[in-house]
């Protein structure tokens, strides 16, 4: 991990980093190509040449900020969607994968 999201992610609790560190794995997982991982805005962002997944974490859940996330709405009934067309999830709730994975293959490379 990017030494600059790590420091970014140790201010969070530990139920939060583990999440996070789900969610990254995944999205490194998602695709073949290689992921550039730095913060920007400080925000945790994952790039794949021009196109990016954000994971913006909070104190009681993760957002998911991508492309595909809206032509996945569907698949997504039981989690919130913000008016901005971020996927909210909640330390209760479960990763939804593979409708995760299928969204950050569709957002990092089409």
């Amino acid at each position: 991990m990017n030494e600059n999201i790590q420091n970014y992610i140790e201010k969070y609790s530990e139920e939060i980093q583990d999440l996070f560190s789900e969610v990254r794995e995944l999205i490194i997982k998602s695709v073949p190509c290689r992921i550039e991982e730095k913060l920007w805005a400080k925000l945790p962002s994952f790039y794949v040449d021009d196109k990016f997944v954000r994971v913006i974490p909070f104190k009681d859940h993760i957002n998911i900020n991508c492309t595909a996330i809206i032509d996945h709405k569907s698949q997504l009934e039981q989690y919130k969607i913000t008016p901005k067309g971020m996927l909210q999830i909640y330390l209760n709730q479960d990763i939804p994968y593979t409708v995760l994975q299928a969204i950050f293959k569709e957002s990092l490379i089409g």
